[in-house]
């Protein structure tokens, strides 16, 4: 990406997060890193979709914000709310998404060396990398979307994990409404949109290197390596599908392996701060020998950031191995 873009736009979100307070010090460093990473590809797709995730990500996040901070308690004991996000919590939402950008930075380098194809555009059933990528931003996406929205649901969250699907109190781990859902698809959405706007798809019946290189420029769907309109509204319907899968499984990790701790005397979940694990038990949580909190749901095995991670990198992952069957091609062309 060319760096008079990527730099004044980096700069303006470092500027944004410092003066809204929505990133810690390391936050703020490891966002630019990350940025860094991001515009280093030749392609702006990936740049663009770490600034659209950023910016809607904090959008939903300020929506009701007074209200949300109502329904759950922090650990410290005030009101919860979303807080100042950590560099812990940036890394959990885009650590694998840059790991496979820098990979596919590589790879395009490689096949310049070798003559085999150019970085101009993007064939069709090729390059899974690029699909991880998107997984992991629609996936994110969809789960801050989810979590930001689905809590000033009016209807009482269900546990996705329990036999019985039984109601929880707002901001349980594992807990799912109608509206949570239908933001989670909608924020994933947003993602495929950015990314079949800016993607360079190899279009059909244009000459080029890589059409040469694979024989044709036929529509994908015909067995060609182009993307016309129809490859790219499929495009469109799998990323939104996909990423929103990803807020249910996050949902479905944290309502397993994450401990979901209420207070006994408001009934209302208790948040970590910085994505953090709570205190069930401990002295100065004690009243009349007996702890102020109880456990909702869960096992205390993940915080939120590691289910975060956990669930960014089951899709990545996930929808690279769903292409390759799709596209019937071997996992291990991978990195080719």
């Amino acid at each position: 990406m060319h760096p008079y873009i990527a730099v004044p736009v980096t700069a303006a979100l470092v500027w944004r997060a410092y003066s809204r307070d929505s990133l810690t010090p390391a936050g703020i460093v490891v966002a630019a890193l990350t940025a860094g990473v991001h515009a280093i590809h030749p392609w702006s797709v990936f740049f663009a979709l770490l600034v659209v995730f950023f910016l809607a990500g904090t959008a939903v996040t300020k929506v009701k914000h007074r209200v949300k901070a109502q329904l759950t308690l922090s650990s410290a004991g005030s009101s919860g709310g979303e807080g100042r996000r950590t560099h812990v919590q940036v890394l959990a939402n885009s650590l694998v998404a840059s790991l496979l950008i820098l990979l596919h930075y590589r790879q395009l380098l490689a096949r310049d060396k070798s003559g085999h194809t150019s970085r101009g555009c993007w064939p069709y059933a090729l390059d899974f990398l690029v699909v991880g990528i998107v997984s992991n931003y629609a996936a994110v996406a969809a789960d801050t979307f989810s979590s930001e929205l689905g809590i000033l649901s009016k209807d009482k969250p269900r546990l996705l994990t329990s036999w019985n699907f039984r109601t929880v109190p707002p901001g349980t781990n594992g807990g799912i409404t109608l509206l949570g859902t239908s933001a989670g698809f909608l924020g994933a959405s947003i993602i495929a949109l950015t990314s079949v706007v800016l993607l360079p798809f190899c279009p059909v019946g244009s000459p080029s290197r890589a059409g040469k290189l694979f024989g044709d420029i036929q529509p994908g769907f015909e067995g060609g390596s182009g993307w016309g309109l129809s490859e790219k509204a499929a495009w469109v319907l799998a990323v939104s599908l996909w990423g929103g899968l990803g807020s249910l499984l996050d949902s479905a990790l944290g309502g397993w392996f994450q401990a979901s701790v209420v207070d006994v005397r408001s009934g209302k979940v208790v948040e970590g701060t910085g994505g953090g694990k709570v205190l069930v038990t401990d002295s100065h949580l004690k009243q009349d020998g007996n702890s102020s909190r109880r456990v909702e749901s869960g096992i205390s095995l993940l915080d939120n950031n590691a289910v975060n991670f956990l669930m960014a990198f089951v899709m990545s992952a996930g929808g690279m191995v769903v292409s390759a069957y799709l596209w019937d091609l071997p996992l291990g062309t991978i990195l080719q």
